[in-house]
């Protein structure tokens, strides 16, 4: 029987694309053994996946680690980070690797010249899919996946009595301020938002939605740095729907088929990090399941491939001059549609 090592460090959302390429290999591949290496932050996303069988992570112990997984014996690295740390570890366990393509000598042509074309209209999930290819393993046009495990997940009625009736889930974090609308901002949204809110996010986001629940507390009620991950993940699965910058959350709540209202900044959907559904729900970044509300209009967009602490022409406009009023028309029709196929 075949035994893989797949490999991605980081970080939330990478991993869950990851995870329909670890359910086609366990489908396809009948009997393989599956291991997966990662950092110990993000365990959690992997601990109730039946498709893994052990969990591998990264340790600072560099050499003891690899020490262990030669003892493994895999007969193959499926390497779906593609940095100079498997780059080692292809040299250190000295077995056959499989690498995606990255495309970043086509994400710094696109950053530099502005011209999306130059990118293929595609999930990066394919493109996760084209490294096991080789092994048969094909995409089965379902979407990516997130487990979480019993009795970790946040029990309805801990919420306040009017939200148990229906909410938006609005994830208000990301990895880099540039990814992010500013607080006066999410505070001017919100105004025009007449539904339930519940705030979501990490401890460095809890101050803005405190900021957003005592300006707004009949409707907004503030969990951001209050739940775990697999809570987070739970009140998305249990929301109405999503509303989300180009984040974790937003893959997680792709993961859940929830509608979703995604909101960019200095990156682009082109890079392939949009909502992963499945081909079976959507075409390319193209979908009936979410909106994409961005600045298309503007020439310095994107200036990263991933993001800034602050914009480096300092005037934002990404984020400063992005519509709200179409953010917001675009969460009353999403509401709408979901209380009319209940």
């Amino acid at each position: 029987m075949a035994k893989f090592l797949v490999v991605r460090f980081s970080s939330i959302g990478d991993i869950v694309l990851t995870t329909p390429v670890l359910r086609c290999m366990k489908q396809q591949l009948p009997g393989i053994t599956l291991h997966y290496f990662t950092k110990a932050a993000y365990l959690p996303l992997l601990e109730a996946n039946p498709y893994v069988d052990f969990v591998h992570l990264l340790t600072d112990d560099w050499r003891a680690g690899i020490r262990q997984l030669k003892n493994e014996h895999y007969d193959a690295v499926i390497d779906l980070h593609h940095n100079l740390r498997t780059w080692r570890l292809w040299m250190d366990l000295k077995i056959p690797v499989y690498r995606f393509p990255k495309l970043n000598l086509k994400k710094w042509l696109v950053v530099q010249t502005k011209r999306k074309a130059l990118l293929p209209d595609i999930s990066v999930v394919d493109r996760y899919f084209e490294t096991v290819k080789p092994f048969g393993v094909h995409p089965d046009g379902e979407g990516v996946e997130y487990w979480i495990p019993a009795g970790a997940g946040f029990p309805t009625e801990r919420l306040p009595v009017p939200f148990q009736r229906g909410y938006i889930a609005w994830a208000i974090g990301g990895a880099h301020a540039t990814k992010k609308l500013p607080p006066d901002r999410m505070l001017q949204l919100a105004a025009l938002i007449p539904y339930p809110v519940v705030i979501l996010g990490g401890r460095e986001d809890a101050a803005t939605g405190s900021l957003l629940a005592a300006q707004y507390p009949e409707k907004i009620l503030n969990l951001a740095g209050v739940c775990s991950l697999h809570q987070s993940a739970d009140i998305i699965r249990q929301s109405r729907l999503l509303l989300t910058h180009d984040t974790g959350m937003m893959h997680i709540g792709a993961a859940f088929r929830k509608p979703m209202i995604t909101i960019w900044g200095n990156t682009i959907p082109e890079f392939g990090m949009f909502p992963y559904y499945g081909s079976r729900y959507q075409q390319g970044k193209h979908s009936e399941l979410f909106d994409i509300i961005e600045h298309k209009e503007l020439s310095c967009r994107p200036c990263s491939k991933i993001g800034y602490e602050a914009c480096p022409r300092v005037h934002f406009k990404c984020m400063r001059e992005l519509d709200l009023t179409e953010i917001a028309r675009a969460v009353h029709r999403r509401w709408k549609q979901v209380i009319a196929e209940q």
